[in-house]
């Protein structure tokens, strides 16, 4: 529970910045920006200004509901119970590297072999394009300056390779198969990164329920890497000020159990400063994906 308290000073902050013309939501996002719990924000803003206003005999529409968290979902979740130091992925020991429950991230060693990352980048390699990102405003794709890459798209089974890979994440992070997206794969030369961001599709976003239809919120992410670069591009969160290390045949996961910042799963792909990083991305969705 939030030790947070509404102060005085702060009951007077308030209503000096709603009487200046200051929205209810622009007043959540400064107190949010400026360290407040969210829930603890909003009770003093309701509080606050339905008091102030019924003294004059008028009254404050409740806080925007878009600015709550939307309802907790399952997620994926490998079986750590007991803290091991392996877990079994169906066809392979995978060392359990770091481990941490806010946001959900768990780094795997070993995830893939030498072998099956050199022939993940051969196969993708003579179909790499620019690499594209998700218009949640109209439920469409377009080049993206935040996001500097090559990829391109595997179908879910497309080869055996495919199919191997993702039975082994299925096993680890106890999610049915259906319920994945193709692997993508991704080149990065120096200099190029990916800006943090969320995977989830954002609620408010007019396209996302056409995006939602093809099996409904992504709720899981696996980034796996298939060779190590010399210098940078790691894979970064920055609301943990966490950083994980490009190392090939390492996995990073991550779940976020609504579509919403409180999961605190913002991470980016940090510049590469020397080589190439390539990785390949399974994207782990509520439902089965067509």
């Amino acid at each position: 529970m939030s030790t947070q308290q509404i102060t005085p000073e702060l009951r007077q902050w308030i209503i000096e910045q709603a009487t200046a013309g200051h929205s209810a939501h622009a007043l959540l996002k400064a107190m949010v920006e400026r360290g407040w719990d969210e829930d603890v924000a909003t009770d003093a803003m309701e509080e606050v200004l339905q008091a102030y206003l019924r003294e004059r005999g008028l009254t404050v529409p409740a806080v925007p509901a878009a600015t709550q968290p939307p309802p907790a979902s399952l997620v994926p979740e490998p079986d750590l119970a007991g803290s091991p130091s392996t877990v079994w992925a169906g066809d392979r020991e995978v060392q359990v590297v770091m481990s941490m429950h806010d946001p959900r991230v768990v780094v795997f060693g070993g995830f893939l072999s030498d072998e099956e990352c050199d022939e993940l980048m051969a196969l993708a390699a003579p179909r790499l394009v620019r690499s594209e990102t998700v218009k949640t405003d109209t439920g469409t794709s377009e080049v993206n300056e935040a996001r500097t890459s090559d990829g391109m798209f595997f179908r879910r089974g497309e080869n055996a390779l495919c199919e191997c890979i993702e039975q082994r994440i299925a096993t680890l992070l106890r999610w049915p198969v259906e319920n994945g997206e193709g692997l993508q794969v991704l080149r990065y030369r120096p200099g190029a990164e990916y800006k943090p961001h969320y995977d989830y599709f954002d609620p408010a976003q007019p396209g996302t329920p056409t995006i939602l239809r093809r099996g409904g919120q992504r709720v899981g992410t696996l980034v796996m890497y298939l060779n190590t670069p010399a210098r940078g591009g790691g894979t970064t969160f920055p609301d943990a000020r966490l950083e994980v290390a490009p190392v090939k045949g390492h996995a990073v996961f991550f779940s976020y159990a609504r579509p919403h910042p409180s999961t605190r799963t913002l991470h980016g792909g940090a510049p590469v400063l020397e080589g190439e990083k390539w990785v390949a991305t399974k994207w782990l969705r509520a439902g089965r994906f067509e």
